[in-house]
């Protein structure tokens, strides 16, 4: 057929899916219906993933009787928090966590400058004096782990203070 020049015609099997669609496009197209987390679609009262390539079955969805008697629990509810994805929960840094650091490194650095050794800590009424009296004080971890992890940040911020200091 090439050779007359007779063009075969074109594969009626091409797949309806669109190609350069993202969730977040499907986000701004429904709006505050669906929500999207690390390149996932989620219906927000549902909290169910759904296929961002297809429309259809995001519309097939928002029909079913599944999802409008969730939507109604949800409106009721109104409590109920959008899903996320594990990666996006572990990424989280919340101020619990940054402070629970701040004191960890606060109590190494009052060791080394009251010449109390670390191993002190584990001490069984220095653990009862922490968590009784200090915010976060039963969070310190065992002397072992101070010392690999906190101690050579505590010595680094004091050689670059002393360096400082000279120059």
């Amino acid at each position: 057929m090439e050779r007359f020049g007779v063009k075969a015609t074109p594969s009626r099997n091409r797949s309806k899916t669109a190609l350069y669609v993202t969730p977040r496009d499907r986000v701004t197209e429904f709006g505050s219906v669906l929500h999207e987390d690390g390149e996932k679609l989620f219906c927000t009262s549902c909290n169910v993933v759904l296929n961002h390539v297809r429309k259809s079955a995001i519309n097939d969805h928002l029909k079913s009787k599944t999802h409008t008697k969730r939507k109604a629990e949800f409106e009721e509810q109104c409590l109920r928090k959008k899903q996320r994805t594990l990666t996006a929960s572990l990424q989280c840094n919340s101020a619990t966590q940054t402070e629970k650091i701040s004191v960890i490194q606060d109590f190494v650095k009052m060791c080394l400058e009251a010449n109390i050794p670390l191993e002190k800590a584990d001490h069984p009424s220095v653990r009862a004096f922490l968590s009784r009296h200090v915010k976060n004080g039963s969070s310190i971890p065992q002397s072992d782990q101070l010392r690999k992890t906190y101690l050579p940040d505590g010595y680094e911020n004091e050689n670059q203070l002393l360096s400082t200091e000279d120059c």
